[in-house]
């Protein structure tokens, strides 16, 4: 081989070599910090990119995208000194990559170290009631406080979620415990309720259907009361539109004293208070009678004897009409003797209806 031509082999490599050292391709999203000689140089964005050759060389490379770091679960001590594991998810940004390689030596510790003591602080204190329901609240202190420590880490941390607190096996217990107490008084109030709304509702049912049926009856009294007023209204309106004889009406009253004992239940008989009223009717009638025929002959004795002593049965209205003839006096007595007699037959009837075994007495008549 010629001598000259190692020499020129010698020169391309090593021209070769320098430039392949001086040039430097950053991928998207990437950055490169660049040290000459030890000393932070510059950062290179993404793209070609010449440095100089042996001098500069690249120190860190780190990713500017967002990214996600998740804690191991960390034990912490709660206001009622219950320890309860809480584990986290950290999004943060890398924004100035010469302060995150040169201002702090390892920033996920640094920021899993600054969680855990914040997140400490805080749970500090709450209780675990409390806990367990102020996420919101833990996730934005936690937030508030490690993005104004990690501005001067050339980070930016966007957001701090709690993954999980786990209290601990007695605690998880207690709780199920208590939330099934919860749910079974729940429960019991509402089948309470449900009875209570089914008794209101059955007590206003019973109210309609009472209401209903009274409002029936009353409607029932009132068109059977009608019917009746009606039924002795045209009854009223017949007798005087065919102008009864006062001795016929009399007469029918007279008639219907035997039916007052007729019922076999009748231990005592009441006497209507009318009676003397229509016995006098009677006599009345018999009387103007007697006033159109030829005056009656009586003996003074009789009359005498009438006179000082009244016949049985004979009320004081008779007495007050005793002005009129003999003959209409007689009839008065023979009206009340037939209704003494009448009086006297249903008593003996009601007894005999009693008492089948005692023979009935022959009553007697005064003709």
């Amino acid at each position: 081989m010629d001598p000259v031509v190692i020499p020129i082999l010698v020169a391309a490599v090593v021209v070769v070599f320098l430039v392949a050292s001086a040039v430097r391709i950053v991928p998207q999203a990437r950055r490169y910090n660049i040290e000459r000689f030890g000393r932070y140089r510059r950062t290179l964005q993404p793209g070609l990119n010449l440095v100089l050759p042996v001098a500069d060389r690249v120190n860190t490379k780190l990713d500017v995208r967002e990214q996600v770091y998740s804690s191991d679960p960390r034990p912490v001590i709660t206001e009622d000194n219950l320890v309860v594991n809480i584990d986290t998810v950290l999004y943060y940004q890398i924004t100035d990559p010469r302060a995150a390689a040169y201002e702090v030596a390892d920033y996920l510790h640094a920021i899993d170290q600054l969680t855990v003591t914040t997140l400490r602080n805080v749970i500090g204190s709450m209780d675990l009631e409390e806990t367990l329901t102020s996420r919101e609240e833990i996730n934005s202190r936690l937030r508030a406080v490690l993005d104004d420590a990690t501005g001067k880490w050339g980070i930016r941390v966007n957001r701090v979620e709690i993954k999980a607190i786990d209290p601990p096996h007695t605690i998880k217990e207690a709780m199920e415990k208590q939330m099934r107490a919860e749910r079974d008084k729940r429960a019991a109030i509402l089948h309470a309720e449900g009875e209570r709304q089914a008794k209101i509702l059955t007590a206003e049912g019973t109210k309609q259907k009472d209401i209903l049926e009274a409002q029936g009856t009353q409607q029932a009294m009132i068109l059977r009361a009608d019917g009746e007023a009606k039924a002795v209204e045209l009854v009223f309106q017949a007798v005087h539109r065919n102008n009864a004889d006062p001795k016929i009406l009399a007469y029918k009253y007279l008639e219907t004293l035997p039916h007052l004992a007729s019922s076999d239940n009748n231990t005592f008989w009441v006497i209507p208070g009318e009676l003397t009223e229509a016995v006098r009717t009677v006599t009345r009638a018999f009387g103007d009678q007697s006033t159109a025929g030829p005056p009656p002959t009586a003996q003074p004795e009789e009359a005498a004897t009438a006179d000082d002593t009244p016949a049985e049965g004979r009320t004081p209205e008779l007495d007050a009409g005793w002005s009129a003839s003999l003959d209409a006096a007689a009839a008065a007595d023979e009206a009340g003797k037939q209704a003494a007699a009448a009086v006297s037959d249903a008593k003996a009837e009601a007894e005999a209806a009693k008492s089948p075994q005692v023979p009935r007495r022959a009553q007697t008549s005064d003709d």
